[in-house]
Parts: C-alpha cells; sequence; structure tokens
C-alpha cells in the first residue's frame, strides 16, 4: 500500500515559514540553501525540486519516491502569485480548496472532497508514495493519514511562524521510529521517522 510522506522544511522551534506564510525558500526566504542541501536534494528527492529548479539545475531524474503531490490552497498560492501554475508537472498533483471553483492549470487537479478520504482512496490505488508538501492546514487535517515524516530540519530558528501542523490537528500522541538519517556539513539534518505499529 502507498504511504502518506509530509517530507517538509522545518526549523527547531518547529515552524514551516514565517508568520506572513510566504515561502521561506523563496527570493526574498530566509532558508538557507546551502549547496550540501541542494545536492542532497538532488540526489535523493528529485522529484521535490520545483520545475523551475530542475531545469535550473538540469535535473532529469525521475525520482523513485512520489508520483503524486498534495498541496493546500494557500501553499499553491504562492507559486500562483509568483506566475508559477504547476511546480510539479512531473507529478500528479492534487490541490485541497473548498474556495477555488476552477483550476488555473490543466494539470492541476483541485479537491474539494474530504482530504482524508482522498487519501485512503489514493493508498488504495497503484503507484509510488503520496508526497504532502502542506501547508499546515491541510497537513492538520491529514494527522492520522501520515505514515512517514521526512523533516528537513534548518540550524536556525525564527521564534514565530506557521507551526508544522495546524491547529486541525486534534491531540492525538503517536509514537515515531527513526528509519534513517542524514547529517550536512552545512548543520541541516534530515530526519525520517516512520509510524511505529501499535
Amino acid at each position: 500500500m502507498r504511504r502518506l510522506v509530509y517530507y517538509v522544511a522545518i526549523t527547531p522551534d518547529g515552524f514551516i515559514a514565517g508568520p506572513d506564510g510566504a515561502d521561506p525558500t523563496g527570493p526574498n526566504g530566509f532558508w538557507p540553501l546551502a549547496e550540501d542541501y541542494i545536492r542532497h536534494l538532488v540526489a535523493e528527492y528529485p522529484e521535490t525540486l520545483p520545475a523551475q529548479a530542475r531545469q535550473a539545475l538540469s535535473v532529469t531524474a525521475e525520482g523513485t519516491r512520489f508520483d503524486t503531490v498534495l498541496e493546500g490552497r494557500r501553499s499553491y498560492e504562492i507559486g500562483l502569485a509568483a506566475g508559477v501554475t504547476d511546480a510539479y508537472p512531473h507529478l500528479r498533483h492534487l490541490v485541497f480548496s473548498r474556495s477555488m471553483t476552477e483550476s488555473p492549470d490543466p494539470a492541476v487537479e483541485l479537491v474539494a472532497d474530504d482530504p482524508v478520504a482522498t487519501v485512503r482512496e489514493l493508498k488504495r490505488q497503484d503507484g509510488k508514495d503520496i508526497w504532502l508538501i502542506g501547508g499546515a492546514e491541510l497537513a492538520g487535517s491529514l494527522y492520522t493519514e501520515i505514515d512517514t515524516l521526512i523533516l528537513k530540519i534548518a540550524p536556525m530558528t525564527i521564534g514565530d511562524g506557521i507551526p508544522v501542523f495546524s491547529r486541525k490537528a486534534s491531540f492525538d500522541p503517536r509514537a515515531w521510529t527513526l528509519t534513517d538519517h542524514t547529517v550536512l556539513g552545512s548543520g541541516a539534518v534530515i530526519l525520517t521517522y516512520t509510524r511505529a505499529a501499535g
């Protein structure tokens, strides 16, 4: 069965973006994009790089982990504001929104249905794992469905911002097993956790 993987960049104090919700890796972003960090993403997660980054870095690798990406409306609108209607044309791209009625891109599927029911149906289908890119609202709604956490932790704190899960996540303590880790010379750490059985 396919897994839902929340693969996300996070600060040690638990934030995925600043208070304004803007792209932390964008032109005015605060996220450190060290050379070894980018090399690691290209080597291990090439399908998670947006199309523009793939082109700039001459990345053509299909990737072995994901064939589908799930995104909330607010996260998707960050790209729209920059003129990007589909940052991941190499993946099946689903955007969850009840307010958007027409997709700005024919390849981007708008989903107004319950995210949990949608993910459960996706898990039953054949394919690679499903990447939950965020944001916090969608991650909070899908908290109980997440099978794997891949946390790209930057060596910086920001004090306030958008948390890794919104308050939509119910109080439901879950145990996770550390199954992989990478420590980069620049200080970034990539931790992979799989939901513990039981």
